[in-house]
């Protein structure tokens, strides 16, 4: 018999890290190739890992809402026979030994760890019920963070608890932030009171999902950062109206896809992009960072009602064609719960279709660390003046209103407000007689 280490596996581009949600195997269980042995959680997609070899497992080395880095190892699998991997590593464990011998510690090397080991003492004796994974405790032990410096972090994870992007912010701003908590900490907890007093009989308390905490955080930090600043352009579409319409029937009959406006609006907001580049960046502190690829996030609806923003990837290269299945595709894995990390990964800039609800226009907050983002209205049918060589007249068209909200630290009013016309540009010159 061997042993075998399941690895936290890759889960995209960025994607460092992941939060175990369930273990859908216990100690002792058998397990399968392939079979899914415990589920995990990002910042917006949860995903299964399944394991990689068949036999017994006889160690889990996280525990649920544990922060996991990708490649650690989260569980330990009893195979038949000898592995590789075991082998390997009984060769490393042989030349790490002769190190160690050859590398004694002294007296003097002895007393320095011992002070570090008093550091965190108290860390280590704890009577605290407030629970903090093992990745954190790993991380306080190492920076001597004491149990009183780490109870006075404010966590902002699960029921308050603290993550590791909590006490390595705490580590960056040690003796301020440690400061600022403990002062604020009371007020904190008397909010707290304050919102439970104000229930009343017969309220209905319902929890925040772990993702509806989740955007919720996400929108308030990027109101904090950005300073928003909205342009609004009113579109005539009636001849994209038209030529859908022309068109649908053949193109699900050609593609097997139905063509909805989604991906004409995505095409003329890439080309728009295109044009003008610096919308396509993000800051990075004093420092500007111009986007090679334009990578379009798109709002799309969840199975429990929330929102995710899959990532169609050099948008500006598609052909209508193309960007109608990789709309069609993400929209239906987002229904289905079917969404990589990979998929939410990359986003360059943000479009979210308000008029699906019904909406004429919205106000959409930036999804950072981009800096802009489009909110297209409802099509309506709508008085207008139409221009003709005969003169002027009333007649009904098909109308939206697309509104731009941008970053004002970097985007100026004669940018936003260019670039949202110019996609209204493209959308009002659109061909009533080209072919797809």
């Amino acid at each position: 018999m061997s042993k075998f280490e399941l690895k936290l596996p890759k889960m995209g581009e960025s994607v460092a890290e992941a939060t175990i949600t369930s273990w859908l195997k216990e100690v002792g269980d058998t397990v399968e190739i392939d079979e899914t042995i415990v589920e995990i959680a990002t910042d917006k997609v949860d995903s299964e890992v399944p394991c990689e070899v068949e036999g017994v497992l006889v160690e889990k080395l996280f525990y649920v809402d544990d922060v996991v880095a990708v490649g650690q190892t989260i569980a330990i699998i009893e195979v038949e026979g000898e592995s590789s991997e075991m082998k390997e590593s009984d060769k490393v464990e042989d030349e790490l030994d002769e190190e160690i011998i050859a590398e004694i510690p002294t007296v003097e090397k002895i007393k320095a760890e011992a002070k570090q080991v008093e550091k965190t003492v108290a860390l280590i004796s704890s009577k605290s019920d407030r629970f903090y994974s093992p990745l954190v405790k790993n991380i306080a032990k190492k920076e001597g963070i004491s149990m009183d410096e780490l109870e006075a972090i404010i966590g902002t994870g699960k029921d308050q608890r603290v993550t590791k992007n909590d006490i390595l912010s705490f580590i960056d701003n040690r003796g301020n932030q440690l400061k600022k908590a403990l002062i604020e900490q009371p007020n904190i907890e008397k909010s707290v009171v304050q919102k439970s007093q104000s229930t009343g009989v017969g309220d209905e308390i319902i929890k925040m999902t772990r993702m509806g905490k989740l955007i919720a955080k996400h929108m308030v930090e990027s109101i904090q950062t950005s300073a928003h600043v909205q342009s609004f352009v009113e579109v005539d579409v009636t001849n994209i109206v038209k030529w859908r319409d022309r068109v649908k029937d053949e193109f699900f009959k050609r593609e097997g896809e139905k063509i909805t406006f989604t991906p004409i609006f995505m095409e003329a907001i890439a080309k728009a992009i295109r044009d003008f580049p610096m919308i396509n960046i993000s800051v990075d502190g004093d420092k500007v960072i111009k986007r090679k690829d334009i990578n379009l996030g798109m709002a799309a609806a969840l199975a429990d009602g929330n929102l995710i923003v899959p990532v169609i990837k050099r948008a500006d290269q598609l052909s209508l064609v193309g960007m109608t299945k990789a709309v069609n595709d993400l929209a239906k894995k987002a229904r289905t719960g079917k969404l990589s990390p990979d998929d939410i990964q990359g986003g360059t800039f943000t479009v979210t279709n308000v008029g699906t609800f019904g909406s004429i226009t919205g106000t959409p907050i930036i999804n950072q660390p981009q800096v802009g983002i489009i909110a297209l209205g409802s099509i309506r049918k709508m008085p207008a003046v139409i221009e003709t060589p005969d003169g002027d007249f009333i007649g009904i068209r098909q109308k939206m209103i697309i509104s731009h909200s941008y970053d004002h630290r970097v985007v100026n009013g004669a940018l936003g407000s260019l670039f949202v016309k110019k996609v209204a540009d493209y959308l009002e010159a659109w061909d009533t007689n080209k072919d797809f």
